[in-house]
């Protein structure tokens, strides 16, 4: 009798470890959505689909690469250029951020390659920071929705963001926080790692392909990394979607009207929630403003949605761990409230 109701439990805890799955979540979501509203399935749909294809380039990039070193050794390259080096790897992961064009779902394929290649967290933070914040065509469109002061605070708080962020990860450091940003994965073969413990303490084989046991490394990095990003970004898109469809701009400006420093604060959180690229949301905030929202709460606004939303904070705690995740979301959002009656007090001005 004892043995048939352990068999149940185990049979009952292998069922709920199942539905827990993120595979059967991006499948089950469409199908609720199908059943309750047909009418928004295809639209969401699209949506989702086409927003993970812009991405996929992206990821067979980061994962390839990730792939490439591990196999061929040449992470011990890439750890040389980071020794002794920190602080200017961190002004140079900023400016790098300033000029990529990726929002805050595009860049956790590079957050994650940067981090398995054993790049500093703090590097790490300050591109993480400003990517997703501008770019040049960003800046363009911002000025043109909102003019020139919104596009160059915009692109200040960019910059700004990053350091912040970088030194802070970096002064943090100093007191043995974020030794292992990264969660554990339980693989169950080998990486290229296995042999050392220094990961970067290993022979450069540039052409790997000679060795079978270095295709093996490849193969296994980049279905192992290519799996797991696509999976939860699936979820995010999935999630980026619906958000999009069934919360107005309409809803989101009239939450949002006021002024002073809680109209700040909740613009900072409400960007989140809202989902809105460097792209999208200057039209947005546009129409905010005209609503009644103030100057500092448009700009928390476009910082704080640009930097995470709900999405991307999915997949993002599904790849660090606890303080990671927790720093992240305090200097992004905190970032952004800072920002935000700093850009006001120069509108006071």
């Amino acid at each position: 009798m004892n043995d048939l109701s352990l068999k149940r439990a185990n049979l009952f805890n292998s069922t709920l470890s199942k539905l827990k799955s993120v595979w059967l979540m991006v499948i089950i979501i469409p199908l609720l959505i199908l059943i309750f509203d047909a009418e928004k399935f295809n639209t969401i749909l699209l949506f989702a689909l086409n927003a993970l294809l812009g991405t996929i380039p992206f990821i067979l990039f980061a994962v390839s690469l990730v792939a490439y070193l591990k196999a061929s050794g040449a992470e011990s390259i890439v750890s040389k250029m980071f020794k002794g080096k920190e602080i200017r790897t961190i002004f140079i992961a900023t400016l790098v951020g300033g000029l990529a064009p990726f929002c805050s779902c595009e860049v956790i394929p590079f957050i994650a390659s940067m981090l398995a290649l054993g790049v500093p967290l703090s590097a790490v933070m300050a591109f993480w920071l400003s990517s997703p914040l501008i770019d040049p065509p960003a800046l363009l469109i911002t000025a043109g929705a909102l003019g020139w002061d919104y596009a160059i605070g915009k692109t200040i708080s960019a910059l700004s963001l990053g350091l912040f962020g970088g030194f802070g990860i970096y002064f943090l450091t100093k007191f043995g926080m974020f030794a292992t940003p990264l969660k554990k994965k339980n693989y169950s073969s080998c990486s290229s790692s296995c042999d050392t413990k220094d990961p970067f303490n290993q022979q450069t084989i540039w052409k790997f392909w000679k060795s079978s046991e270095r295709v093996k490394i490849f193969r296994f990095e980049f279905t192992s990394n290519g799996l797991f990003l696509l999976k939860w970004l699936s979820f995010a898109y999935l999630l980026e979607a619906i958000m999009v469809t069934y919360m107005s701009a309409q809803v989101i400006g009239n939450f949002l009207g006021g002024d002073g420093l809680f109209s700040i604060v909740i613009g900072a959180l409400a960007g989140v929630p809202a989902y809105l690229n460097s792209y999208a949301a200057p039209a947005l905030v546009s129409g905010l403003l005209e609503q009644g929202l103030s100057a500092g709460g448009a700009m928390a606004f476009l910082v704080g949605g640009a930097i995470s939303s709900i999405p991307a904070m999915t997949a993002v705690w599904s790849l660090v761990n606890r303080s990671t995740f927790i720093a992240y979301l305090t200097f992004g959002l905190g970032g952004a409230i800072l920002c935000g009656l700093l850009f006001q007090f120069y509108i006071n001005l």
